[in-house]
């Protein structure tokens, strides 16, 4: 059935785009390998109740429904699929509370991350979570339950968020969570739907946790002459208690990348540059100058203890834009002709074990792998450059099973999608799988919701 009438009587015939008035915009993500789809129809609500009645006029119909936000996502989950409709949430951009007692915001599912932190700063607060896409919105980031690289100190998504209001596929309205921070009354609904690739409901209304915005910073570099004494550092400052923001990894070739893309200058001399295979960096914040200079020093000596060929700790401008480069890294991959991304997690003590494995893997297929990571939640980047497509297939099983093997999974912040699908269904285990379509048909009996994904 063709819906354009019948959801123009909705949202308003304005806000239902049709044929030449859907941008390609819609059509994809910006997964590497994703194969652009358009929707019939792009539908655009205003409030939770243009939800409820868009999703029962398609269930009624059984016409698959796609949400999307901001399109930043790296795995095809947002791509509409043939004959279905986009739900976009482009006008769900409400910032409905910033509740400084409880220290929470209350938003709609298309407020950016920029956004919600332009809203919060002059409060001397900030929603920590930092995908490296300050323009990719809050509902995009409980979809796939995003991390980054202050995921070390803060946590990811789930650990961020308190409580949802979602739009179930057949229309109805649930809430789950709110400003609490604790509960045993039943499921948790909330941490159900959050990572579920907008395969379970439509959330409307996202209760976020603030945490105090600390304004001391200090950048530390540390040149290493191996990845495997970088990894294997990464456990030993945690464990010094100095609570680092951030701990990222980076190989040689994703240092010089990120740094001559952005044309930074960091002033490591030359005969550093030629022994460092492997770089550390750690971000530290603290609530006075005093404490972070303690910090910075307990760091430094440390770092050197455990084989830290140097240790810089960089001037503001410098740290604010090598951290800044990093968080463009898949963009500097994507320029450099990357073939796929990998996303893997695998507990933080086995990344060495992991990252030798790449090394062998990357050999034997005679493929380029270059990388890094949020070292310190175990959280692996690499990119994957292989033109041949069936190589580079191998090279992605054998990367997402060796990760498994080490006690991970496949995919830590970007989701499974449509493109990392075929791996899941091959490498995961089959009671799961079959556990995870029941609770699927719970959700979305008529399985509108995003079909083609994940698992569905």
């Amino acid at each position: 059935m063709d819906l354009q009438q019948p959801l123009s009587e909705i949202v308003g015939a304005q806000h239902v785009l049709a044929g030449s008035d859907i941008s390609d915009d819609y059509g994809h993500d910006e997964a590497l390998t994703l194969a652009p789809h358009m929707p019939d129809l792009v539908v655009r609500p205003d409030t939770t109740d243009h939800v409820a009645a868009i999703l029962q006029t398609a269930n009624e119909h059984r016409v698959p429904v796609t949400v999307r936000g901001c399109g930043t996502g790296l795995s095809g989950a947002c791509v509409p699929v043939q004959g279905g409709v986009l739900l976009s949430t482009e006008r769900l951009t409400r910032i409905k509370e910033i509740d400084l007692d409880n220290h929470v915001a209350v938003v709609e599912p298309g407020v950016t991350l920029a956004q919600l932190d332009e809203a919060v700063a002059p409060h001397g607060l900030v929603y920590p979570i930092l995908p490296g896409e300050s323009s990719a919105s809050i509902g995009g980031n409980v979809a796939t339950n995003a991390g980054g690289m202050r995921a070390v100190k803060y946590g990811v998504t789930r650990n961020n968020v308190l409580g949802l209001e979602a739009v179930l596929p057949t229309g109805e309205v649930i809430r789950s969570g709110g400003k609490f921070v604790k509960s045993s009354t039943g499921l948790d609904l909330a941490q159900l739907i959050m990572g579920s690739e907008g395969l379970l409901a439509v959330v409307t209304e996202v209760t976020v946790r603030l945490t105090p915005r600390y304004t001391d910073r200090a950048t530390l570099l540390m040149p290493f002459d191996s990845a495997d004494a970088v990894t294997n550092a990464v456990p030993s400052i945690i464990r010094s208690g100095v609570g680092p923001l951030m701990l990222e990894y980076m190989d040689i070739l994703t240092m010089a990348a990120c740094t001559q893309s952005a044309g930074i200058e960091l002033g490591i001399p030359q005969e550093i540059k030629d022994t460092a295979l492997a770089y550390l960096v750690v971000l530290l914040e603290g609530s006075s100058a005093q404490r972070l200079q303690e910090d910075v020093e307990a760091v430094g000596a440390l770092a050197m203890e455990l084989g830290a060929v140097d240790m810089f700790a960089l001037p503001p401008q410098a740290g604010t834009e090598l951290l800044e480069a990093r968080e463009k890294a898949f963009w500097v991959a994507k320029k450099a002709g990357a073939g796929d991304i990998v996303d893997v997690v695998v507990p933080r003590a086995a990344v060495p074990a992991y990252i030798a494995g790449v090394s062998e893997l990357a050999q034997k297929h005679g493929t380029l792998v270059t990388g890094g990571g949020h070292a310190g939640d175990g959280n692996v980047h690499l990119a994957v450059f292989q033109p041949d497509d069936a190589i580079r297939g191998e090279v992605m099983r054998g990367l997402f099973k060796l990760g498994m093997e080490v006690g991970g999974v496949i995919s830590a912040e970007h989701g499974i999608g449509t493109e990392k699908r075929k791996y899941f269904l091959e490498l995961e285990d089959p009671a799961k799988l079959a556990l995870m379509r029941r609770i699927k048909a719970a959700f979305d009996p008529n399985g509108i919701l995003n079909p083609g994904t994940t698992f569905a």
